[in-house]
């Protein structure tokens, strides 16, 4: 009769799969302390073939044996080499990330340029201004192009940065003309030779 694997036990580890779980349970079984210790620095060296990216960790002794502890429900009594990592370190949840709340009036543009928009109307009114007020008007039309892919027209760019500015930037389509910019086509793909029989 098949065994499913809905009846088996959970892996704790699913990256190491089964039969390095049965490794595990099956040191577990051993009564000699030393010849347990010798199983598991064998169940190691699995562990390293099966994930070989871990070397690139700088601890990366140290994970494995944490990984062996954890398989075994931090029952195997054996010699580890490293102090393994404690099972009510992996309980405590990790400390909350604390997000940024400001609200965003046009979440497409993003916070970032409604701050350029406001560092560049507060500057004295020359060609400098003039020339980043183009430059932030074009990067704003880029934008909204991501997510209106149809088109958009400048004097929507313009009123929005009016508005973000509260009328310190005011830009008239007789005066200003934004680049136009389109989606660059996709790569042509090479077409398969067919070979002669």
């Amino acid at each position: 009769m098949n065994e499913y694997n809905t009846l088996r036990n959970k892996l704790q580890l699913p990256e190491y799969g089964r039969n390095i779980q049965q490794m595990v349970e099956y040191c577990m079984t051993i009564e000699d302390r030393q010849e347990r210790t010798e199983c598991a620095y064998s169940i190691i060296a699995a562990m390293e073939t099966i994930n070989p990216t871990v070397r690139q960790d700088p601890n990366w002794q140290q994970k494995l044996w944490d990984h062996l502890a954890i398989i075994s429900q931090f029952q195997l009594d054996i010699d580890y080499p490293f102090p393994t990592v404690d099972s009510e370190e992996l309980q405590t949840p990790p400390e909350p990330i604390i997000y940024d709340r400001q609200n965003i009036n046009r979440r497409h543009y993003g916070k970032l340029v409604e701050r350029m928009a406001q560092v560049v109307s507060e500057m004295e009114d020359n060609e400098e201004r003039h020339e980043l007020v183009l430059l932030l008007a074009n990067h704003m039309k880029k934008l909204m192009l991501a997510v209106n892919t149809d088109g958009v027209e400048d004097d929507k760019i313009f009123l929005d940065l009016m508005e973000m500015t509260h009328g310190a930037i005011r830009l008239e389509t007789s005066e200003a003309q934004l680049h136009y910019f389109e989606n660059a086509p996709a790569p042509a793909t090479k077409a398969k030779k067919k070979r002669k029989n």
